[in-house]
């Protein structure tokens, strides 16, 4: 391998892959564990590859608000008595309340939504839920990653089944969340997506001193630009794929050298065109937007703001994250409209549940069943979508569904990334012409 030039060097990784005979050659000094999985890597880099990247093409980006945000004191029903019965401490009062309608408003630290309401950049999607809502956090938020039914346990995350189906041979980072690891939506088959909290110690090296295979995979990440809320939910587990444990931390390995110098360098190059608020909310979007900016070839991001589950004295620390989410979400958008991208960024938030109508004795709410989704974008039909519940006609004290959360997701895999959301979702669920 020494003998070989740079000159003599393909100039990308998928020429790599693509090439047997170099990497029978490669094989020679290259690990063990590259020599085993080449043969794989190889089939799939031949084999149909996605049309589009993040460089070129649409990009969702994923938000979890993770331990069951309270819809109600979010989309405020400020003109039905009713929410002032049920909520006599944590209702919020009518006059402070950003409206949307006539019956409808924002909570008054959404400031930041409003006017991507107000600007035609923001959709809001009422009574979202599933049959038979479970109210566990970890079950609820299995079943939203998973995109299964209640009664049903799915092995990989609708995330991961979009990677199989649309993304085979795709690069290692088509998948990016800002995290200690993989959320579950994530798991898929044949693993892919890469995670990290921090771009700069997000890397791979092998142990002990620096090899020829070490500087091979430096060589093949070189960019091209020469040539052309830790939270509830992020319980994926990458061994839960047809791969051994072996098998998969090998082929993290391949995937984390693969991707790390480009991330790195994007991460110390470019610089958000707008000053993003100093929460770790708003330093993820920051990071995703850079992200964008710096050409990496990601198809799906996912970050997460925690703290949603507001058992006691609500007011206070529902109002402190409506704050931080308005405000990043704000700042996110700003930063795509002046980088160019922010009309093929589509923006989705979920949350595993809503909170019971009846604030508790503690002054706060408990675990519920449906509430609202964000979608935002440059690209998205803004408004209401889906009908808001009744506050009176409840089911064991929660708002009744009328937006199946999976009508959300088809749109988003049809619509936003051109995939088949039937072969992925198991079924054809109804789309919402908010795209």
């Amino acid at each position: 391998m020494s003998s070989l030039h740079e000159s003599e060097l393909f100039r990308t990784r998928r020429d790599f892959l693509r090439t047997t005979l170099f990497g029978a050659a490669a094989s020679l000094t290259l690990p063990l564990f590259l020599r085993k999985t080449f043969a794989a890597l190889d089939a799939e880099a031949a084999g149909d590859l996605q049309a589009v990247s993040g460089k070129d093409g649409a990009i969702l980006v994923i938000l979890q608000l993770a331990g069951g945000n309270d819809g109600l004191n979010t989309v405020v029903p400020y003109a039905d008595d009713a929410y002032y019965r049920a909520r006599p401490v944590i209702g919020l009062p009518a006059g402070q309340i950003l409206k949307l309608d006539g019956h409808l408003g924002l909570h008054p630290a959404l400031g930041g939504l409003k006017g991507l309401y107000d600007d035609g950049h923001l959709a809001i999607v009422r009574g979202v839920g599933y049959p038979n809502q479970n109210r566990s956090h970890f079950r609820a938020t299995e079943i939203w990653q998973t995109a299964s039914d209640a009664d049903k346990i799915e092995k990989y995350g609708w995330l991961g089944r979009y990677f199989d189906s649309c993304c085979k041979g795709a690069d290692p980072s088509v998948g990016m969340a800002v995290s200690g690891t993989l959320p579950q939506s994530f798991v898929a088959k044949d693993p892919t997506g890469i995670s990290f909290r921090n771009p700069e110690e997000y890397r791979w090296k092998a142990e002990g001193k620096s090899s020829e295979g070490d500087a091979l995979f430096s060589h093949f990440n070189t960019p091209d630009d020469e040539n052309s809320g830790g939270s509830i939910g992020m319980v994926g587990n990458g061994n839960s794929s047809a791969m051994d444990s072996l098998d998969y931390l090998q082929r993290v390995a391949i995937d984390a050298q693969l991707s790390s110098h480009k991330v790195r360098e994007i991460s110390r190059k470019t610089r958000s065109a707008v000053e993003y608020p100093a929460t770790a909310l708003g330093n993820s979007l920051g990071l995703i937007a850079r992200m964008i900016a710096g050409g990496l070839p990601t198809r799906v991001y996912y970050a997460s703001q925690g703290g949603f589950d507001t058992h006691y004295n609500q007011l206070a620390s529902h109002g402190r994250l409506m704050g931080e989410l308005g405000d990043a979400l704000a700042a996110f958008a700003r930063d795509l409209q002046a980088q160019g991208n922010f009309g093929r960024v589509t923006l989705m938030t979920f949350s595993e549940f809503g909170r019971r109508v009846a604030q508790n004795g503690s002054d706060g709410t408990d675990h519920g069943a449906a509430g609202p989704m964000f979608v935002m974008g440059g690209g998205i039909k803004p408004g209401l979508y889906g009908e808001q519940p009744s506050l009176t006609e409840l089911q064991r004290g929660d708002l009744i569904h009328n937006v199946d959360f999976r009508s959300v997701y088809a749109t988003m895999l049809d619509r936003c990334l051109g995939a088949s959301s039937r072969a992925i979702l198991g079924r054809q669920f109804a789309h919402l012409p908010l795209v």
